[in-house]
């Protein structure tokens, strides 16, 4: 008899144990029973503001409830990254990460947040190319003539970029480092400005996101060397990739979906089966080429390698370049 009474008690006790979990997974079935926002780090109408608003659209007609985007800019997406990573760890709040995550890592001194510890991959949305482009007063028609053209002219070549540390001077560093040429990193605030000026001649050159820089290519207005990529860009499918020239090299922009930490493994799942599959309809690959990416689908685990990979990456060419931005 007491055998018996200990029997019930210990199946008492590990129901009891199993109990809270229940709800948990109740929920993730459930979810999303209510609007779930997706906090974007940049101010609205650019690429990632757009990339959110694409994504949140496709969930909302997958998942029959509101995907919203809100727009949190502030010192270079870390003011939207921290939101996220503070708030409920339930898929209600979601962010909209970028290659900016992983550079901030180690441009950024004091963050109050440790990207890769405190936030759970959900799912990767596009990878969007950049482009090697100078103004047409630059002698060099490929990489090898820019090269040399570079050696024989050093601290002579002004490389423009949207503000320190941002894809377009982390992807210039990277070139520097690798093709061990010297160029003259000039700041911007913002992509636009920086353009101008090499639209007008001031800048020699820049590694600028393909959407903001095509329509310039196309006119004859600037000229393109390459894609860094290490494949071909759809957006300009005629163009090398840096990579054919300076072996191993690769810079992208890339966007995806992270959740806080100890989200619940079902919604993060859930989210990432429903994105993947937004990704492989034909509208979804319509939609990214006007941002001049592509779909970029994978689970949890390849984004989190990603975010990882690219931080370590992007730290040395920090570094290497001194950038600072406190």
């Amino acid at each position: 008899m007491g055998k018996m009474k200990r029997r019930s008690f210990l199946g008492l006790a590990a129901g009891a144990v199993a109990m809270p979990a229940l709800p948990r997974v109740a929920s993730a079935q459930a979810y999303p029973s209510r609007s779930v926002r997706i906090i974007v780090g940049t101010a609205a109408g650019g690429g990632m503001d757009i990339a959110g608003r694409v994504i949140a659209q496709a969930l909302t007609e997958r998942l029959g409830q509101q995907f919203f985007v809100e727009d949190r800019p502030g010192a270079g997406t870390n003011v939207g990254t921290e939101l996220v990573v503070r708030s409920t760890p339930d898929g209600y709040t979601l962010l909209l990460s970028s290659a900016a995550n992983a550079i901030n890592a180690t441009l950024y001194q004091n963050l109050n947040f440790n990207f890769i510890r405190d936030v759970a991959p959900v799912a990767t949305i596009a990878r969007v190319p950049q482009v090697m482009e100078v103004h047409p007063s630059v002698p060099a028609k490929t990489v090898p003539e820019f090269i040399a053209y570079a050696k024989a002219n050093p601290h002579k070549i002004n490389m423009a970029s949207a503000g320190n540390g941002s894809v377009q001077q982390v992807a210039g560093e990277l070139f520097k480092m690798m093709a061990g040429v010297d160029m003259v990193h000039v700041p911007y605030k913002g992509a636009g400005p920086a353009l101008v000026d090499l639209l007008g001649g001031q800048m020699q050159v820049m590694f600028d996101t393909t959407p903001g820089s095509i329509a310039h290519i196309k006119a004859g207005q600037l000229r393109a060397l390459a894609v860094t990529t290490t494949s071909r860009a759809d957006a300009l499918p005629d163009l090398p990739t840096v990579g054919d020239f300076v072996p191993g090299y690769e810079a992208s922009q890339w966007y995806g979906l992270v959740a806080p930490k100890d989200t619940p493994a079902a919604v993060i799942e859930k989210l990432n089966m429903e994105v993947n599959a937004a990704l492989a309809t034909p509208g979804m690959k319509t939609r990214l080429a006007d941002l001049g990416g592509a779909p970029f689908s994978g689970t949890p685990a390849e984004f989190g390698a990603l975010i990882t990979k690219d931080t370590e990456k992007w730290g040395k060419v920090v570094k290497f370049s001194g950038a600072t931005v406190e």
